[in-house]
């Protein structure tokens, strides 16, 4: 196992804000969710998949729902309600061990997002096990059955799932992941928006035939980039480049944001973040559709990129953004990174390309 310093966690989560494509929650939020972690320097190991015994138990935790504006206010009527002075994806997790009757010997991450990973990271840190060097995602996804554990076939039952104001419930079995998702979904209505989760607890030897594996370590590798040349006072630009250079990408767009129309709804963030060009792409428009997460963007009106690779966005100083956190005038720089493989397959498109969100498109890669 490899130990994770304070740095090393920093770079993680700032990839995976990249590779969130403006989903995952809140970079900032996931820092502070981890500033406790490293100051106080909890121990934090790196695990690979060889070193997961097939007969220990792991499971995911992470939050669920629509992620608010960073200057959102909480609605008065949650505002009257106790909260835990801690992620309630903690709480889930802790309820999960105790449901099952076994100790975890580690933590998976459910997505690679700036937020959802600190989840995973903090789960870990707290309860002294090490993080797995793997994910069922590749990136951020919007919904539970969007998972590598579904395209292989794992149950995502039993699963428990935690409200910020330390309720706790625990679903038995589900009929499916759509259906689970359905449940934890309207839960995270009635609970501000937001839950805590955990779920696919399971044997080693099942997870490492559901899991992509080395996903931290490759989004370490992304934040790593993005901090070295934004700290060198880098453009947006030039990080961009940098990241899409390295890591098998292409830049799509430089403009600024003209509108960003969204909506909360369902539980989920829709809108959508129309761009006018600037220097080498001045003159053109941009569009990009989004579910919590990037889903589909347009070049002077013609389809770009979409689902499953990933559209990701940058400002001005090469940071990344999440939505909904736009403003008109904003600098946006895009680029598309590729899909993990498994995205690709007959079985990855069917759980996670344009048809499941009502596209009328084919998937064909942006290279």
């Amino acid at each position: 196992m490899i130990k994770l310093s304070g740095d090393d966690i920093k770079k993680i989560l700032y990839g995976c804000a990249v590779l969130g494509t403006g989903g995952g929650g809140n970079l900032e939020d996931g820092l502070e969710m981890m500033r406790e972690d490293i100051e106080e320097k909890r121990d934090l190991y790196l695990a690979d998949l060889s070193e997961l015994p097939d007969d220990a138990y792991i499971a995911t935790p992470y939050g669920c729902g629509a992620p608010k504006a960073l200057n959102a206010k909480e609605d008065e009527k949650y505002s009257k309600l106790p909260h835990l002075n801690y992620p309630s994806s903690l709480l889930s997790f802790r309820s999960m061990e105790e449901y099952i009757g076994e100790k975890f010997f580690a933590v998976s991450s459910t997505e690679l997002g700036g937020c959802n990973t600190a989840e995973a990271l903090h789960t870990a840190c707290q309860l002294g096990l090490p993080i797995m060097d793997s994910d069922p995602a590749g990136r951020s996804v919007p919904e539970l059955q969007h998972s590598t554990y579904y395209v292989k076939n794992k149950s995502i039952t039993p699963m428990t799932v935690a409200t910020d104001f330390g309720e706790v419930v625990i679903v038995k079995d589900t009929v499916d992941d759509f259906r689970a998702e359905d449940i934890v979904r309207s839960i995270a209505v009635a609970s501000d928006s937001m839950v805590g989760v955990t779920d696919h607890p399971m044997l080693g030897k099942d997870y490492k035939e559901a899991i992509i594996p080395n996903a931290i370590s490759y989004a370490k590798g992304i934040g790593e980039t993005l901090l070295e040349k934004s700290g060198a006072n880098a453009s947006g630009q030039e990080v961009a480049d940098a990241i899409a250079k390295e890591h098998s990408g292409k830049v799509l767009f430089k403009g600024n944001v003209t509108s960003s129309p969204w909506e909360q709804r369902d539980g989920f963030n829709f809108g959508e973040i129309n761009l006018n060009g600037k220097d080498d792409y001045a003159g053109e428009t941009y569009k990009i559709c989004f579910k919590n997460e990037n889903i589909i963007s347009y070049r002077n009106g013609e389809v770009d990129v979409v689902v499953p690779d990933l559209i990701c966005m940058l400002n001005d100083k090469g940071m990344p953004i999440t939505t909904p956190n736009f403003e008109n005038g904003m600098e946006i720089n895009v680029f598309a990174l590729p899909a993990p493989e498994i995205w690709t397959t007959d079985e990855g498109l069917a759980c996670f390309g344009p048809a499941h969100f009502g596209l009328p498109v084919e998937y064909k890669p942006f290279k």
